[in-house]
């Protein structure tokens, strides 16, 4: 990877492994933290959005709260990660504070990122905090996941981040500087390898395991976040986060592995919703909408002239015209009872139909896909 690939990247989701911000005693790494943050300032000033996922509130609240995490039941973890979360993001909101820069905290689970609404949800509330500059610490909630519900690791939260926000790379930084052919700890003729265009049986068998015991995911977890990440058209780096000022020795040209996507953001986001195969309404449009969508525009309540189906909010719906035709499809931001209710309405009387106050639009342009019919 060329020292000038990061500026290829505007919006970059950053996942910080256990063992890069924890000693073995459970401490936190400040030095390490405040250098981190030296290079996520640097890169804003450039104009790249950042995000960070980090680990280390169960290994820090273990701690803290004198529990052995290899024999600690879950509901112990859980406490631990409670304890632990407020240390965590506190030093990240300090490290952050000297560059005048507002940290924010996002505790997800799977519901929010695989429920469409919730999906719809987060990536409002995240894309909110990008619009203003300020950086999201994100982790897994902790508290309220149970085995049969996690991640698992923060390498696929990390992954499904960037699917969410629609991140042009997802940045791992970890103990290693990238894939090899075999594990380099264990054989000294392991190869690296500086890039994957595809994820075949021969780069997942190349995958090992931690061996951090600080850290919960190995190598198989990151191949399997940049395979998550690279269906939504977002490139992967795998690289080592063991130096000082990390991101910018990215910058410079350390060594890593790049897991490059074929495909941009938009373009497989779109691609998704064009083959969707569950569709649960309809939106019938005016002429004056179906030019406005065109153009570049969202799909305004004021626009749609019909609603059918039974579809609730951030389910696929059709959008068609006046004749039948169908223009496109995208994500629902009401449900079929409400979209009923603001048919032929202005987004500024939303309110006075609903009785609360609400989103403007009935499909954003960012959660649409435009069929070519000419």
């Amino acid at each position: 990877m060329s020292g000038l690939a990061l500026a290829d990247f505007r919006r970059l989701v950053i996942k910080v492994g256990s063992s890069l911000l924890v000693d073995d005693t459970g401490q936190l790494n400040r030095a390490w933290l405040e250098k981190l943050a030296d290079d996520v300032a640097a890169l804003a000033a450039e104009r790249h959005e950042i995000l960070i996922v980090s680990s280390g509130a169960v290994a820090i609240g273990s701690s803290v709260l004198g529990i052995n995490k290899k024999r600690a039941r879950l509901e112990d973890l859980q406490a631990a990660a409670a304890a632990g979360q407020v240390q965590l993001v506190h030093a990240y909101q300090e490290a952050l504070r000297g560059h005048n820069i507002v940290a924010a905290q996002v505790l997800l689970t799977p519901d929010d990122t695989e429920d469409r609404r919730r999906f719809l949800n987060a990536r409002r509330t995240l894309g909110k905090l990008i619009e203003r500059s300020v950086i999201p610490i994100i982790n897994e909630n902790d508290t309220v996941a149970t085995t049969e519900i996690r991640y698992g690791d923060n390498d696929r939260l990390a992954a499904r981040i960037a699917q969410l926000v629609m991140a042009d790379a997802l940045v791992l930084l970890s103990d290693v500087d990238g894939l090899y052919t075999a594990d380099p700890g264990a054989n000294d003729d392991a190869e690296h390898i500086a890039e994957v265009n595809s994820i075949s049986p021969d780069i997942l068998a190349m995958a090992g395991e931690t061996r951090s015991d600080v850290g919960t995911g190995g190598m198989a977890t990151k191949v399997a976040a940049a395979s998550i990440a690279m269906h939504a058209g977002c490139s992967t780096v795998i690289a080592s986060g063991v130096i000082a000022h990390p991101l910018k020795a990215l910058k410079d040209g350390a060594r890593c592995t790049i897991f490059r996507a074929t495909a941009t953001p938009a373009a497989a986001r779109k691609q998704w919703l064009a083959g969707a195969l569950e569709v649960s309404g309809e939106l019938q449009i005016d002429r004056g909408a179906a030019l406005a969508l065109r153009e570049g525009s969202s799909l305004l309540p004021v626009g749609v002239a019909r609603v059918s189906g039974n579809f609730r909010r951030g389910d696929v719906v059709s959008l068609k015209d006046e004749s039948g035709r169908e223009l496109g499809r995208g994500l629902a931001e009401y449900s079929a009872a409400d979209a009923a209710r603001l048919v032929g309405v202005r987004s500024d009387q939303i309110e006075a139909v609903l009785g609360y106050r609400e989103r403007a639009t009935m499909v954003h342009r960012d959660e649409l896909v435009l069929f070519d019919n000419d």
